[in-house]
């Protein structure tokens, strides 16, 4: 049975090897992932998980949400959603209705 101290060599030498198989590898991959992007047309967005030009549904735009609250003073609205706007907080919001 190998000792702590042999056994702590053949780590080190396999480590080693490691990084040198690696090392020899990784410009053949990456050779690899260059050439598969470029016969398959693959840009650095799609792979970052962004939407490509071709294929790609149109993002579709946000409508924004109706105005539901006026403020008679300014005029300035709210929808109702997200924190309320300081001329309505805290008072009661039925008589900032629209339509009211």
């Amino acid at each position: 049975m190998p000792s702590y101290k042999e056994l702590l060599a053949q780590r080190e030498s396999l480590e080693r090897q490691i990084e040198e198989a690696k090392s020899r590898e990784y410009a053949e991959v990456l050779n690899e992932i260059k050439q598969k992007m470029a016969d398959y047309g693959i840009t650095l967005q799609e792979l970052a998980g962004g939407r490509s030009a071709k294929g790609a549904k149109a993002a579709r735009s946000r409508s924004g949400v109706a105005p539901k609250y006026r403020d008679p003073e300014s005029g300035s609205t709210w929808s109702g959603r997200g924190k309320p706007p300081k001329w309505i907080a805290g008072q009661d919001r039925d008589n900032f209705l629209i339509g009211k």
